[in-house]
């Protein structure tokens, strides 16, 4: 199973888009977050104010402002967020609150950023203005400009550390108030994939990563990496296996091959048959995750249910687990959906046939219910059901 893409991703232009950091301003980039990140501050709204100030003032301790700026931030409370940036000593003036837009910007002086000595950023200026450009362009993403301070600094985070390409680990330094908010990068398509403790970028934010692989130059990926190696292909192999399995089996596997509506690889049919899956490890905070999920899907039972009927009708077979989870909109990560259907399966409102792929159906739970395939309801059976079960 592969981990779950945002819906809604554009497809790749056909001329990607130019990075915007070089590999070192990238690690400006990633120096500026974890200083942010070490500061003793209350939540993600100032964490996100410090980052846009901290950069403008890394070359001499001081950096411009104005009230447009901290407007388009979104903060819920702003004199909250500037008080706090005060608690450090950092001097800033109520000026900063004018929105008028021909008022003179505010200056804000960081003590600590003017050091000579040991400096925090040691950044130069061409790299300074480099790096605050790519701060303000990620912010205005347009899967970011909408969502609350800490999905947009979780965005800052997972910008300077991942890439488009390939899976990545979700920095060890991302705020705590921010994970939560992950979710929400991912259903708003500024990541593609997620992970407990991975993920990758969505292809149309892929030129505001601050890292990149050597062959990658000056541009932007022009696609989406796989999360995992693509698997090399015999056709004379699964020729062979195809001729040692049952009838039943390999003609499952063949509507699979032959399915216009899914559109996958002969490779890909192969490789999901003949290689067992990987083990999905569910961690505690899936777990988590998956009980506050699961109190606002009380019919997922039924809709889970409801969908594979309606998928078979349409394709002549089952819906693989991320089909389903694509199909009914849960946004989740991979761990968390494999949970989903895994308890679905337990509590009999799904059945699969045992390791064999596109097979999801209506458990026992469901036809109770009415909601079974056509051969195997009764004369009075439904398709809906007014009751669930949990």
């Amino acid at each position: 199973m592969s981990v779950s893409p945002a819906p809604g991703v554009p497809a790749p232009s056909a001329e990607p888009t130019p990075f915007h950091l070089s590999p070192l301003q990238g690690e400006a980039a990633r120096q500026l977050l974890d200083y942010t990140a070490s500061l003793p501050l209350p939540g993600p709204e100032a964490q996100l104010l410090a980052t846009v100030v901290a950069i403008r003032a890394a070359h001499g301790g001081a950096g411009n402002i104005t009230g447009a700026d901290l407007s388009s931030l979104r903060l819920s409370d702003p004199h909250q967020a500037v008080d706090a940036l005060r608690k450090l000593g950092w001097q800033i003036a109520d000026t900063v609150f004018d929105l008028d837009p021909t008022a003179p910007p505010t200056c804000v002086t960081v003590p600590d950023l003017a050091r000579t000595s040991d400096h925090p950023l040691p950044v130069g200026k061409h790299t300074r203005s480099r790096v605050s450009g790519w701060t303000t362009r990620t912010l205005s993403a347009k899967p970011l400009r909408k969502l609350p301070p800490a999905a947009r600094l979780a965005g800052l985070f997972l910008a300077a550390h991942c890439t488009a390409r390939n899976l990545g680990p979700i920095p060890s330094v991302l705020p705590a108030e921010c994970w939560p908010a992950l979710a929400a990068l991912l259903e708003k398509g500024f990541v593609a994939e997620l992970s407990d403790d991975q993920c990758r970028l969505a292809p149309q934010v892929a030129h505001l990563s601050g890292v990149r692989a050597p062959d990658e130059g000056h541009s932007a990926l022009p696609g989406a990496g796989k999360a995992s190696k693509t698997p090399s292909f015999d056709a004379a192999a699964w020729t062979a296996w195809k001729a040692g399995v049952s009838l039943a089996l390999r003609r499952h596997a063949e509507s699979i091959e032959n399915c216009a509506l899914c559109g996958f690889s002969e490779a890909a049919v192969a490789w999901a048959f003949t290689v067992p899956p990987a083990p999905v490890h569910v961690s505690t905070k899936a777990w988590l995750f998956y009980k506050q999920w699961k109190d606002s899907h009380p019919d997922r039972g039924l809709q889970a249910a409801a969908f594979t009927v309606e998928f078979r009708e349409q394709h002549g077979h089952g819906p693989s687990f991320r089909q389903l989870g694509e199909g009914l909109g849960w946004n989740v990560p991979l761990s968390v959906r494999h949970l989903i259907v895994q308890r679905l399966l337990h509590n009999c409102w799904l059945t699969a046939t045992n390791v064999v792929p596109w097979t999801l159906r209506p458990g026992p739970a469901a036809q109770e219910q009415g909601i079974a395939l056509p051969q195997a309801r009764g004369s009075h059976a439904t398709t809906s059901a007014p009751t669930s079960r949990p």
